[in-house]
C-alpha cells in the first residue's frame, strides 16, 4: 500500500483523508496532527498513547453542570473509518428500527469497606466477586492521598476487622500461580466474610463505591448506577450505560429499537497492575438470545452496551454464530486472534493504553480504526473513565 509520512508517523492515504475531512453539519473536526500526534505513539500491532491528566473525568457530568445524556459521543464507522462527534442524547439519530441494543442490568454495590489489620493499620477492602461456597474474591488496598493503592503485604490466614463487628479472613491468593511460598505481590485474595447481616444490607450501611485516584472526592452510590439496573452485584459500574436516561430509552423503544437485557457482575478493575480479566458471573436470558439470533438472521445490527455485554454474549455464542441462553462463570478473554461472533457494534467508554479492553475493541474494529478514533478522541479532548465520554462503533 502506498503511504506517506506525517511528522514521522506513517499513514495510508485513506487514513489521512479521513483525518482531513471537516463536515460541520456532522460536527466532524479537522485532525490537528502537530498538537496531538506526539501524544499518540503507534507501534506495530499496538496502540500506545499518553493520557493527559486533564482528560481523566474526575467527577460525574452532573457536577460539571451536565445531564447524564449530555456527555459527548464519538461515532465511528467500520466501513470507511468515518468519525463524527455529537452528544449522547443524539443517540437515536444513529440507531434505527430493528437494531438490537443489549444492556447489562447489573447494579453497582457499595463494594469498598474500611478495614483494620490486627496491628491497627487502616486499610481498604474491595469486594470483587462473590463465588460459590461463601467465598469472595477481594482486593486489599492501602490508604494514601485521595484514593487507595494496591497493598501487597497481606498474609494467608490473616483476619481483617470490618465495621459493625464484621471480619474478613484471607485464605489464599486468588490466582493459583501466586500461591507458591515467597510470592510477595498478591493483589487478589480468596476470602470469607463474617457479617452481621445480609451482604447487600451490610454494604448499604457500611460500604461506599470503589473509586480510583482520578476521582478526587467521594460520590454517593446513586452516581454509580445505570438507570436500568435491576440486580445488585457489580463491584464497579458497567459504565458504558451510565448516560442512558428514561426519556432516551423511551425514545429508542418508540423508534423501534429493541433493548435486550443480560447480567454480568463486574469485578474490580486492574488499573494499576494491568492484569488479564478473571472469572465473572453472567446470565443471558432466553428472550435475549432469541432477539440476538433473530437480528443476526435478518442482517440487522446487534449493538453491545459495554465490554461486559460483549464478554457475556460471546461466552454463549458458538462458532456458527448461534447465541444460546445460559448462566455461569466466564473466563473468556477476547483478543484479535478470536473473531467476534455475536455483536456488530459497540457502545463503550474510552480505555487506557494498557487496558485489556482495547484487545477486545481491536477484535471488533481492527488496529487502524482504533488508531484513528483514539487520535480523534485525544484531539477533541474527550474524557476517559466511568464519568467520561462515550464511543459508538458501528458497522
Amino acid at each position: 500500500m502506498e503511504t506517506f509520512s506525517m511528522l514521522n508517523y506513517t499513514v495510508s492515504p485513506k487514513t489521512a483523508a479521513v483525518w482531513s475531512q471537516s463536515d460541520e453539519s456532522q460536527l466532524n473536526h479537522r485532525f490537528d496532527s502537530r498538537l496531538w500526534l506526539d501524544r499518540l505513539r503507534l507501534a506495530s500491532g499496538d496502540l500506545r498513547f499518553d493520557l493527559p491528566p486533564e482528560l481523566e473525568a474526575g467527577q460525574p457530568p452532573e457536577a460539571r453542570g451536565l445531564a447524564r445524556d449530555q456527555v459527548r459521543l464519538m461515532i465511528s464507522y467500520l466501513a470507511d473509518n468515518r468519525v463524527e462527534h455529537t452528544q449522547f442524547r443524539s443517540l437515536p439519530d444513529y440507531l434505527q428500527a430493528g437494531d438490537v441494543v443489549v444492556i447489562n442490568t447489573s447494579g453497582t454495590l457499595n463494594a469498598a469497606l474500611n478495614v483494620t489489620r490486627a496491628g491497627g493499620t487502616p486499610l481498604e477492602l474491595h469486594l470483587s466477586t462473590r463465588l460459590p461456597a461463601d467465598l469472595w474474591v477481594v482486593e486489599v488496598r492501602r490508604l494514601g492521598g485521595v484514593a487507595s493503592r494496591p497493598f501487597h503485604q497481606a498474609s494467608p490466614g490473616e483476619t481483617l476487622t470490618l465495621p459493625g463487628g464484621a471480619s474478613a479472613t484471607l485464605h489464599m491468593a486468588y490466582r493459583p500461580e501466586q500461591r507458591a511460598p515467597g510470592h510477595d505481590r498478591i493483589r487478589l485474595w480468596l476470602a470469607t466474610l463474617a457479617l452481621p447481616a445480609a451482604v447487600e444490607d451490610y454494604l448499604q450501611e457500611y460500604g461506599f463505591p470503589i473509586r480510583y485516584g482520578y476521582v478526587k472526592q467521594a460520590w454517593p452510590i446513586e452516581y454509580y448506577q445505570t438507570v436500568y439496573a435491576t440486580e445488585p452485584g457489580s463491584a464497579e459500574m458497567p459504565s458504558a450505560g451510565r448516560a442512558f436516561t428514561p426519556k432516551l430509552i423511551t425514545h429508542l423503544v418508540a423508534q423501534g429499537v429493541q433493548l435486550a437485557p443480560l447480567i454480568l457482575h463486574t469485578g474490580v478493575a486492574s488499573l494499576e497492575d494491568h492484569e488479564p480479566p478473571y472469572e465473572e458471573f453472567y446470565r443471558v436470558p432466553a428472550d435475549t438470545a432469541r432477539l440476538v439470533n433473530a437480528a443476526r438472521a435478518a442482517g440487522r445490527r446487534i449493538i453491545a452496551v459495554g465490554t461486559t455485554v460483549v464478554r457475556a454474549l460471546e461466552t454463549v455464542t458458538n462458532a456458527d454464530g448461534v447465541t444460546h441462553p445460559g448462566a455461569g462463570w466466564t473466563d473468556l478473554v477476547i483478543t484479535p486472534e478470536r473473531d467476534l461472533r455475536a455483536v456488530t457494534g459497540l457502545l463503550t467508554g474510552l480505555h487506557e493504553p494498557e487496558a485489556t479492553h482495547l484487545a477486545m475493541l481491536q477484535a471488533l474494529a481492527g488496529l487502524e480504526h482504533l488508531q484513528i478514533t483514539y487520535a480523534a478522541a485525544l484531539e477533541q479532548g474527550y474524557l476517559w473513565h466511568e464519568f467520561g465520554d462515550l464511543h459508538l462503533i458501528l458497522p
